[in-house]
């Protein structure tokens, strides 16, 4: 009878991974699970075939899933049609909460009958089993077992826990309950005194912000976290993590941020193998609808890195909503896990980020400052200029607020205080970070976000000339526009190695440098244009195009 109940509230098995042992053996790859049962064919894998109790049920679960994730979207559209028709008395909604109580002792019936047929299959018992089993005693016999299942995350035990490292217990310095530390926005009522009247009139605009945000706001900035979406990518999602487990021996493990969120990564590890890059780690940070499955980890896994995958809050397997703080404290646990647990050093650690996932890459940047190399892909200065673009002008001042006060990824600010080595690629027909149209490269955000690390990091250089230099250089859409504009300075690139070289020896590796304090306006412009196409690398493609591996390099420093 217990087992029956375990099946009845049991999660839903997707897949039951399997594999050659002479397959495994040969990969060389340590602590890498094996399959609990022997395949007989040559499939290294096998969707899990539900019996016919349990297939029906399953579906009619799931349809009734899908009908109450649209009438929760559509909710507000539906009490103000039955509010205006009359339907909200209480002689219409008693009746109506009887069929809604038959309707949820029905679908209680039929997860009964869903277990009872998992119960039948020896298959589901015998993976219900192992799950318990790893839940009681985390063993690494358990959870080498339990690897070889693929089934609803949320049942899946945690691996990691954010105050695990010895060094945060106790420490206060390190980050709480209520999230890491993030860069606070200026008021945006600076000089007004913050008395009781003000507050009450700025109230009613906080209010609406407030809504806006956690309802169309959040959803617009990371449709990946639509629930709907994530239904109809779920063949798509476990097909690519059928791929990475199979063959690219990925392990997959839930982190447990200071939110209480719970983090759904892959964690490839090629320190094993015969690539001399897999000693590094690459962390990937997705896009708004991207997911570690479908996204950019393909790139430094083609490239040869070790390779560490995660999902935003909200995503997948990953739980909570994408909101900065939230998505802060994921990139935190994500962070000390690779560093306590998988046992990389920071500077054996390279963040690579496209798209929307520059926030934390340069969160982790800025609170990690050991970390060897950011490598931004897509990816911005400020969300301001973008969601402006997409909103009518009569809300500039409802989306300005909005922005800086829930939603504000300030990526920028966050690279500046990062002292390490950074590349950004900029996607030169890039239809989704420019504010006019994709032709109009002068319009893509990457370029303020190289203009505002150059202008920090090298404040003497880019004055008046060497901005102006850099903004001609920016404006080329081709490879043989830039090799032009610079062959027209004549940039020198050993000179400008020389004086880079001497600054830092003289004054030490610290941002900002005066650099250029004493230089003639063209040595000014040659160092420029210099040090702009050593940060920035043009890639001729759309924001969605899969970056090739040979343009996976690391960035340049000195």
């Amino acid at each position: 009878m217990a087992k029956l109940l375990s099946c009845v509230l049991g999660p839903r098995l997707y897949k039951i991974y399997r594999e050659r042992d002479s397959e495994r053996a040969a990969s060389g790859v340590p602590g890498t699970p094996t399959s609990v049962t022997t395949a007989s064919s040559s499939s290294w894998d096998t969707y899990y075939q539900p019996r016919a109790l349990e297939k029906h049920a399953d579906s009619i679960l799931a349809l009734a899933s899908v009908f109450w994730s649209i009438s929760y979207y559509s909710s507000p559209f539906a009490f103000f049609y039955l509010y205006r028709k009359g339907y909200l008395s209480l002689s219409k909604v008693v009746p109506f909460s009887h069929y809604a109580g038959t309707l949820l002792l029905l679908l209680a019936g039929v997860a009964c009958l869903r277990g009872i047929g998992r119960w039948t299959n020896p298959q589901y018992r015998q993976f219900i089993t192992i799950l318990e089993a790893a839940h009681r005693n985390q063993s690494a016999e358990n959870k080498r077992q339990l690897a070889n299942y693929n089934f609803d995350f949320r049942s899946w035990p945690v691996d990691f826990h954010w105050e695990e490292p010895s060094s945060r217990k106790g420490s206060r310095g390190g980050p709480s309950r209520r999230g890491v530390a993030l860069l606070r926005p200026e008021s945006l009522h600076r000089g007004t005194a913050d008395t009781l009247l003000n507050r009450v009139k700025k109230l009613p605009c906080q209010i609406t912000s407030y809504l806006v945000a956690h309802t169309l706001g959040r959803r617009m900035l990371y449709p990946g976290s639509v629930y709907l979406l994530q239904k109809a990518l779920m063949p798509v999602l476990l097909q690519g993590q059928a791929r990475l487990v199979e063959e690219c021996n990925g392990r997959r493990a839930k982190l447990l941020a200071c939110d209480g969120n719970e983090v759904d990564t892959m964690f490839v590890d090629r320190r094993g193998t015969a690539e001399p890059q897999g000693q590094k780690l690459v962390i990937c940070c997705e896009g708004n609808a991207g997911f570690y499955e479908v996204g950019c980890v393909s790139t430094p896994l083609e490239a040869g890195y070790s390779v560490l995958g995660w999902n935003h809050p909200g995503f997948a397997g990953s739980t909570g909503v994408p909101f900065p703080q939230n998505e802060a404290n994921a990139m935190d646990v994500v962070v000390q896990f690779a560093i306590h647990r998988l046992g990389f050093q920071p500077q054996d650690i390279i963040i690579y980020a496209w798209s929307i996932g520059g926030f934390t890459a340069t969160w982790a940047a800025m609170s990690y400052p050991d970390i060897s190399a950011v490598i931004l892909d897509a990816s911005f200065d400020d969300l301001v200029p973008l969601a402006l673009k997409v909103m009518p002008d009569s809300w500039r001042g409802l989306v300005t607020r909005t922005v800086r006060q829930h939603l504000n990824l300030n990526n920028a600010e966050q690279l500046c205080r990062y002292q390490g080595p950074v590349l950004l690629i900029r996607r030169t027909k890039d239809e989704i970070i420019t504010t006019t149209v994709p032709e109009d490269v002068m319009s893509n955000r990457g370029n303020d976000l190289l203009l505002k690390l150059l202008q920090h990091r090298y404040p003497r250089v880019m004055a008046e000339e060497g901005l102006r230099v850099v903004r001609q250089w920016l404006e080329a859409s081709s490879q043989l526009e830039e090799a032009s504009i610079y062959s027209r300075w004549e940039v020198e690139e050993d000179w400008c190695l020389s004086v880079l070289r001497s600054y830092q020896a003289e004054h030490g590796p610290e941002f900002p440098w005066s650099v250029g304090e004493d230089m003639s306006a063209d040595g000014r412009r040659q160092l420029a244009l210099f040090l702009a196409q050593k940060h920035l690398h043009n890639f001729e493609a759309t924001h969605c195009t899969p970056l090739p591996a040979p343009n996976f390099q690391m960035p340049w420093h000195l």
